[in-house]
């Protein structure tokens, strides 16, 4: 017994002087990434919550689950799923479509009586008249006064986007507008941000994506695109994903990384 355990333990030093590594068990562990020095050519924008404040639509959405805010949480991850579902299977709805049938989803589970007309009002007429977080038209008129290039890039419809800037005032701030409608799948999918920076005539590596998402983050940085993460308030990083470059609490201080570069 002895003579085997030194034969093993003989074999294992060797192994480790060879670079071999034995893997541990737990969660992989990923280090902040320092910021790039290289600028991206582009900067891709998601739009609701990272852009606008959701307050009104969650307010709305609430209403229609009979003051249920606990459940508001519940209704965006359905919505998120069944988008994720349209498109493995290869098909296509609108997301605030997606959205009403969602919330259909979570009221009947909850013995809440809600039609799909009611759930699309609820949803549609608030999101289209959201004002943008305080700190944005500022923040993305440094950007724009840097030199970046700015292109929105988000989930919902070509015209619900144009509605939203219009009422927003942020459409003098874009360069280009780009919606996943055009190509009938949704991020987080890999194709969708492919798509993108083919659009924009640039490779994946040079285009940054900046969303208040942690699996929009996850899909841009799988996709070899770079990114920076804007941690709203309920906004977490997918801990299994790579980290993204920047990290930060709002638009103001991921603007202040990206023009010091």
């Amino acid at each position: 017994m002895n003579t085997n355990r030194r034969e093993f333990i003989k074999k294992s030093t060797i192994l480790g002087t060879a670079g071999v590594t034995i893997p541990t068990l737990g969660f992989a562990t990923h280090n902040n990434k320092e910021l790039k020095t290289e600028r991206p050519k582009v900067l891709f924008f998601d739009v609701n919550e990272t852009l606008l404040d959701l307050t009104a639509m969650k307010d709305s959405v609430a209403e229609a689950l009979n003051g249920r805010n606990d459940l508001l949480p519940l209704w965006f991850t359905t919505m998120l799923q069944y988008s994720l579902v349209s498109t493995v299977a290869n098909q296509y709805n609108d997301f605030a479509i997606i959205g009403a049938a969602a919330l259909q989803m979570v009221a009947a589970n909850n013995g809440i009586a809600l039609s799909h007309n009611e759930a699309k009002k609820s949803i549609v007429d608030p999101i289209r008249s959201l004002p943008a977080h305080p700190e944005v038209p500022s923040a993305l008129q440094s950007l724009k006064d840097a030199g970046y290039k700015l292109v929105s890039f988000t989930n919902s419809s070509n015209k619900g986007v144009e509605t939203q800037f219009k009422n927003a005032g942020l459409t003098k701030y874009f360069d280009q507008r780009l919606s996943i409608e055009d190509i009938g799948k949704f991020k987080p999918h890999v194709d969708a941000y492919n798509w993108a920076a083919r659009k924009m005539n640039i490779q994946p590596q040079e285009s940054l994506l900046i969303a208040a998402h942690g699996w929009d983050i996850s899909g841009a940085l799988w996709a070899n695109w770079r990114g920076a993460f804007i941690s709203r308030p309920g906004a977490q990083l997918y801990p299994l994903s790579p980290t993204p470059e920047i990290n930060e609490p709002n638009l103001k201080l991921v603007t202040d990384k990206l023009t010091s570069l």
